[in-house]
């Protein structure tokens, strides 16, 4: 039966592509998810930073502070949701992840939300939305997160098994980092997750 533990143990003996090389390098570690194997909500970035990597967490640095503080406006504890990334090692300068890296690592971020069974998955910035989308039959309406940021899309899986799920696209906490206007934006967009507590 497959398990996250399972799915733990096969992202650290990975090496479908060259980003564990980093890993070994750096004696950094994959950071594969935390939080409650049975949440309703899963949030899926984009890939681990330089302080994820270093101590195997996600969302630990900057942008994990300025997650924390959304979730709590909205009066959802971080224990009570599912936090993980497509990718599961760092990137090298926290560059932008390379498509063979995805379809290296996607299959675990997949396998994650199978066994998890969310209700919402809340994509953070256009490389999860634009993964996710595709996954869950949503790629006509894929665009920049500016443009669907906050809004509430129905996944249709080709099997069948994600209908229901609904899919939240999201600005990447990060953006707060580099711009403190941007935080009115996202916490008017987590308001949208109280209905699903």
């Amino acid at each position: 039966m497959d398990s996250l533990f399972k799915i733990k143990n096969e992202v650290l003996n990975c090496k479908k592509c060259s980003l564990y090389k980093e890993r070994v390098k750096n004696g950094f570690y994959p950071v594969i998810g935390e939080g409650n194997h049975k949440a309703k909500i899963i949030f899926v970035g984009e890939a681990p930073g330089f302080n994820e990597a270093r101590t195997s967490h996600p969302f630990c640095g900057a942008a994990g502070k300025i997650l924390g503080q959304l979730l709590k406006s909205v009066a959802i504890e971080r224990k009570e949701v599912y936090i993980t990334n497509i990718l599961k090692d760092r990137p090298a300068n926290n560059r932008v992840p390379k498509p063979e890296e995805i379809k290296a690592c996607g299959p675990y971020l997949d396998r994650q939300i199978k066994i998890i069974k969310p209700k919402i998955v809340c994509t953070l910035g256009n490389y999860s939305t634009k993964y996710i989308f595709k996954k869950y039959g949503l790629e006509d309406e894929i665009q920049g997160i500016s443009k669907i940021h906050g809004k509430i899309f129905s996944a249709f899986g080709k099997d069948g098994q994600f209908n229901g799920v609904k899919i939240i696209p999201l600005y990447h906490p990060a953006v707060v980092v580099y711009n403190q206007n941007m935080k009115q934006a996202l916490e008017k967009d987590f308001k949208i997750l109280e209905k699903f507590k």
